[in-house]
């Protein structure tokens, strides 16, 4: 989004919604990051990041780029498209392009809305991404009462602290373990800032 785009949207944001933002120190400006969140509403791309300066690209399935305004629409504000269902190299390709070309990547690792605060295993895509592209990954919590967003809804974003790519341990090989062990880590810090604390208060995320 362009910085007349981003005020907009913000105030009428901060209008529709009772918006609070918690970690905002916590956004990096230097370089491009992986944003990983849980996933609510379609609006999301858009809340999570319209206090970042840095350009934003985000993954969208192919179905919503079918309309032509509205692929217009999405592509302005960063979106890309992806088949879902797919292992396909040319998104972790593409995804390592945006990050090293300095803009921020959003993922959302659940692969889906989830209609209550509850937080997902999610997948080890977001994982696969951190390991080829060595880029540092910031965990976000997006909070919210109901099953959707209404008019003042109170809409609480949570920025965790960075982690760096050099704590998550990936060797050349990108092993299904590691992979798994890093999803673990991104994850358990999503779930600790939906809980409304801070990371490290929590223990990392466990699958059952």
């Amino acid at each position: 989004m362009n910085a007349f785009v981003r005020v907009t949207v913000r105030m009428l944001y901060h209008l529709w919604y009772d918006m609070h933002f918690e970690g905002l120190e916590n956004l990096p400006e230097e370089e491009g990051v992986i944003i990983a969140s849980n996933h609510r509403s379609y609006a999301d791309p858009v809340l999570l990041t319209m206090y970042m300066k840095r350009p934003v690209r985000y993954m969208a399935k192919q179905e919503l780029f079918k309309n032509k305004l509205f692929s217009w629409f999405i592509t302005s504000l960063g979106a890309f498209p992806v088949e879902r269902g797919k292992g396909d190299m040319k998104v972790i390709e593409k995804s390592t392009e945006i990050l090293q070309n300095g803009e921020n990547l959003v993922i959302f690792p659940e692969g889906t809305r989830s209609k209550t605060n509850s937080v997902a295993k999610g997948k080890t895509g977001v994982a696969l991404i951190a390991a080829v592209s060595g880029a540092d990954v910031l965990p976000v919590g997006i909070c919210f009462e109901g099953d959707h967003l209404r008019f003042r809804t109170k809409l609480t974003i949570r920025y965790g602290k960075l982690i760096k790519a050099e704590e998550l341990a990936v060797s050349e090989e990108h092993t299904s373990a590691e992979l798994k062990q890093v999803k673990r880590r991104i994850m358990g810090d999503i779930t600790a800032l939906v809980e409304g604390q801070k990371a490290a208060e929590l223990p990392h995320y466990e699958e059952q």
